[in-house]
């Protein structure tokens, strides 16, 4: 697996980020698939995601008041993929930095395929962090 970490700082508190942040809009501003259903559970929210001939559940959880989530099941392009999304003050007039670390392993048994899955998911997150920035400009 690889890793990939961005952030960003965001003129919004943490209370709002978390608000904005719900696992559908996660999906959606990363770009890659659509929400096809959201099913609230006990200890987390499974977001199945959709795009051109695939669907996966996603699932969702706070995990030491860090957004966690990962692909649930064997279905998807990844064999594993985990991402944290975190909020911490940046400073006292600038707003919160929100860090976004994920790793992922491609699925498919392909030369350099953890590097083409990072390439893949460091686009998503890019495209995440530039959703937050967009929406408290």
């Amino acid at each position: 697996m690889r890793e990939v970490t961005a952030s960003r700082v965001v003129d919004a508190t943490p209370a709002e980020l978390s608000e904005w942040l719900d696992p559908p809009t996660i999906v959606r501003a990363e770009g890659s698939f659509d929400v096809e259903s959201v099913e609230n559970r006990d200890d987390a929210v499974v977001v199945v995601a959709s795009g051109p001939g695939m669907a996966l559940p996603l699932r969702f959880e706070d995990r030491d008041g860090a957004i966690y989530y990962t692909q649930a099941g064997e279905q998807g392009p990844f064999s594993a993929m985990e991402t944290w999304i975190e909020l911490e003050d940046a400073d006292a007039d600038s707003g919160t930095r929100v860090t976004v670390r994920s790793s992922a392993s491609l699925a498919a048994p392909l030369p350099f395929g953890d590097r083409i899955a990072a390439w893949k998911r460091g686009g998503e997150v890019t495209r995440l962090l530039e959703a937050v920035e967009d929406a408290f400009d």
